[in-house]
């Protein structure tokens, strides 16, 4: 027996998770199916981190993978093919071994008579609960290739806008990595080759010019526990981040920062947004979208006042009265959904307000990264020429006094 932390929704639409004892995790599912829940994940406890097994785990099915096989499905099924001939079309198409074998899983589960929607949710997580959710909406109103394309644009775009910022930071990244490199080699090698000129000098060293020898002998010293501190490091970092009242403090400090903040604030909107709107316009119920929406939220504080929100709208509340309430999400926002519910249009209206928030996000990474390289090379210059400086005042300052 082995104990597995498990995620699921009640039958009246709420988030329950937990641990339990099984052999299995299709045990664990089972159970959660028998009591009436509908299961999003278990996985084996591992005591609240990942472990290095985690670290290095690959996808069976990636992002980019999963909105091409979405769309592809959806051409296809669109194009008059049967679901199973679909799948099995789609079955040759990935590079991917490990995607191959997973739609060959779905193909042999919806041969068997289990719907598409059942056949994903059946594949351990990796297909969300937003994709599964509209997967059965669109199987419920008889247009699964329409669902599945507006899927597969939904996905797409949160790619595109990843992959922008991805890029955008590969650059820096590189400058960062190189500095450091070199950073290494004049404190670990060249600064050690002047403490004998130093010595030799016996003049008075500058404070700066002390304070680089110290850091230069400990890092000689203990260069080779760097790699485990900062792996222990990391690890510990990852612990306290899976904490949720470490996270929720975090999250609270973030929000407060006055370039970051706003910045997560429209992109956690945005994407709230588009969940909603596309999960209202397949014929999701707002309860079940609110419930669903929670996992698309990244920020513990945005999340609590989501729940809070969630709360009031089962008690009747109009959505844009009850996230209003809670004082933590945009007035531009609120606003639009506020005239979506007047109009009778919330749908429609929740996408507008996603795509002015993808296109504010957008343009304001791009205006925050392209002033990162230049900033983030002048530091590191900055860096470097202080410790070259270093080392040669004093040789600079014993000259003067010699030629004195």
């Amino acid at each position: 027996m082995a104990q597995f932390r498990y995620k699921a929704v009640s039958a009246a639409g709420d988030s329950i998770e937990g641990t339990m004892d099984a052999a299995s995790a299709d045990e664990v599912i089972g159970k959660l199916q028998e009591a009436g829940h509908l299961p999003l994940s278990a996985e084996t406890d591992s005591g609240g981190g990942i472990g290095l097994a985690g670290l290095f785990r690959a996808s069976e099915m990636g992002a980019r993978d999963q909105a091409q096989f979405t769309h592809q499905l959806a051409t296809l099924l669109a194009a008059g093919q049967p679901l199973d001939r679909a799948l099995q079309f789609l079955l040759e198409q990935p590079e991917n071994p490990r995607a191959s074998k997973l739609i060959e899983r779905v193909r042999e589960s919806v041969r068997g008579g289990t719907p598409l929607s059942a056949a994903l949710e059946q594949q351990h997580g990796v297909f969300s609960r937003l994709y599964v959710s509209l997967v059965r909406a669109g199987e419920a109103s008889g247009s699964l290739d329409q669902t599945l394309r507006r899927l597969a644009d939904y996905l797409e775009r949160a790619q595109q806008l990843r992959s922008s910022v991805v890029n955008a930071l590969i650059y820096p990244a590189i400058i960062l990595f190189a500095v450091g490199l070199a950073l290494l080699v004049l404190l670990g090698y060249v600064v050690p080759q002047f403490v004998p000129i130093f010595q030799d000098m016996g003049a008075e060293l500058p404070p700066i010019t002390k304070v680089v020898l110290w850091v230069s002998n400990v890092l000689a010293a203990t260069w080779w526990a760097l790699p485990a501190v900062a792996l222990i490091g990391f690890l510990a970092l990852q612990r306290q981040w899976r904490n949720p009242e470490t996270r929720k403090g975090i999250d609270e400090r973030l929000l407060a920062v006055k370039v970051i903040g706003p910045l997560m604030l429209k992109l956690e909107t945005a994407r709230l947004a588009r969940t909603l709107g596309t999960l209202l316009s397949n014929g999701v119920p707002m309860l079940n979208a609110l419930s669903i929406a929670r996992n698309v939220v990244g920020n513990r504080v945005l999340l609590e006042a989501l729940n809070t929100a969630s709360d009031d709208v089962k008690r009747g509340t109009g959505l844009a009265f009850a996230l209003q309430s809670t004082k933590r999400f945009p007035k531009l926002a609120l606003q639009m959904i506020a005239v979506g519910e007047e109009s009778g249009a919330l749908d429609t209206m929740l996408l507008k307000v996603a795509e002015t928030y993808d296109a504010d996000v957008r343009y304001s990474v791009d205006r925050a990264l392209a002033g990162l390289a230049p900033a983030v090379t002048i530091l590191l210059a900055l860096v470097v020429g202080l410790v070259i400086f270093a080392i040669l005042m004093p040789i600079m300052n014993m000259t003067d006094l010699m030629s004195g």
